[in-house]
């Protein structure tokens, strides 16, 4: 068997168990992959290379069927984040002005939002 196995379109490794693997999609954190793995009476501490084709096409199903991953994703809050510019709301605003969208304080830190360098001067 290969060392990557195909899910969602992403190449997953198959020598990592479960639900370790199924965190390399976008989307799904270790979390949901527990719940998937759980949800599909599957072993999440289990190789996916120790998995019946069966069972990993019942991942691949589950997935689709109930969740937006990958590039569907992606487009999604890409589109989301230019709604927001276009009706001008306070997040829309932050967004353009390139600081932090969810209320952090911007006096001290924020630096790499606010594209200042995190770089200590040598003394």
């Amino acid at each position: 068997m290969s060392s990557t196995i195909k899910i969602v379109g992403v190449d997953v490794p198959a020598n990592k168990v479960a639900w370790c693997s199924l965190a390399y999609i976008y989307g799904i954190g270790y979390t949901l992959a527990r719940n998937i793995c759980a949800k599909n009476d599957i072993d999440c501490n289990k190789r996916i290379k120790d998995l019946s084709d069966l069972e990993i096409d019942k991942i691949r199903k589950y997935i689709e069927a109930n969740y937006i991953v990958e590039g569907e994703l992606r487009q999604e809050i890409s589109r989301n984040i230019k709604r927001f510019l276009l009706i001008k709301c306070y997040k829309g605003l932050r967004h353009k002005l390139g600081l932090p969208v969810r209320g952090q304080r911007t006096k001290t830190n924020a630096r790499t939002r606010k594209g200042r360098g995190g770089k200590k001067k040598v003394k």
